[in-house]
């Protein structure tokens, strides 16, 4: 693992998972999601790592227009580094995930390499009633799809993305064997160092919220990549902020948001993303770390820079 002497704070600001229903503090609007990703900044946040919803219902969606509803405002009122997701959702197609990281030509966008399981219907238990229509058969429909990132899939992303329009890339490692498909990549020289890999733990169909599993993945990481790499960690929903200590105090670098949990505390629900980041930041500072601002992180990646991406 590469050692920085700051650690840097990613804010995934609403994700596809939840849904309206699930919290009244999830931003569904573009005006929110603006707002809360400019607080997360303001509040500590390097990296904005960003999905878009349709303003009417709150569902995921990936067309580049509403993401053109928030991205420039972003853009314009903070120096963070905007993170493009390309993972969109299960229920997407490839070419809709990929269209607003492709139109908007980001510093970093998201990449999942793996194919998985990716369930997260539990939640339909625990509501009777719904904001809107389509909020219960999403979550249930989890069950039976596949989130589908096949190495053609990726080599696609890599070539279009990273090498035609200079995008790096967080890399989205939900099991082990994620890290052996990101070496394969390696060493085709279709992956370049220093690069970002984001391990994520607790997702039904991944790698369990196991610390020993965090201990493992940074094994074999290391293992792999050497220095070449920077690890980020988080855990979804209540292992939030235990995994993100965890990978602070191996040297790596943290994210959190409501993409990830809706909780800033056992049985509290979060107000807004900043809190998440106040939090965490307050943790790291704790332990003695110093936060990375986002030309400080930019360096750490190796990124093309804020004036080169078309948003």
């Amino acid at each position: 693992m590469r050692r920085t002497s700051k650690t840097f704070i990613t804010c995934a600001v609403t994700g596809s998972i939840h849904t309206p229903t699930m919290s009244d503090y999830l931003p569904v609007t573009p005006q929110e999601i603006g707002d809360q990703a400019i607080d997360a900044a303001q509040a500590g946040a390097a990296i904005l790592h960003l999905h878009a919803r349709d303003p009417q219902d709150g569902r995921p969606s990936p067309a580049p227009a509403v993401f053109e509803q928030f991205l420039p405002r972003i853009h314009e009122q903070t120096d963070a580094i905007i993170n493009i997701t390309t993972g969109g959702s299960t229920a997407m197609t490839v070419q809709e995930r990929l269209a607003a990281a492709l139109r908007f030509e980001p510093e970093l966008a998201s990449l999942n390499m793996g194919s998985i399981n990716f369930v997260f219907s539990g939640a339909a238990a625990k509501f009777d009633t719904w904001k809107h229509d389509w909020e219960k058969d999403y979550l249930l429909g989890s069950e039976d799809r596949i989130f589908a990132n096949t190495f053609r899939q990726i080599e696609y992303t890599l070539r279009e993305l990273g090498e035609e329009r200079g995008t790096r890339f967080e890399f989205e490692c939900y099991d082990v064997g994620h890290l052996y498909t990101l070496a394969h990549f390696v060493d085709r020289g279709l992956v370049k160092p220093p690069f970002m890999v984001q391990s994520i733990f607790g997702i039904l169909g991944g790698i369990g919220a196991d610390h020993d599993n965090l201990t493992h993945m940074v094994t074999v990481a290391d293992r792999l990549f050497g220095d070449d790499y920077i690890l980020s960690a988080f855990a979804a929903g209540r292992h939030q902020m235990e995994f993100v200590t965890h990978a602070a105090l191996l040297g790596g670098q943290v994210r959190v948001g409501l993409e990830d949990s809706l909780s800033i505390a056992r049985g509290e629900r979060a107000t807004s993303n900043a809190q998440q980041v106040e939090k965490v930041a307050g943790i790291l500072q704790s332990l003695g770390h110093e936060l990375a601002g986002p030309d400080e992180v930019r360096d750490i990646l190796a990124l093309k820079g804020k004036s080169a991406v078309k948003i």
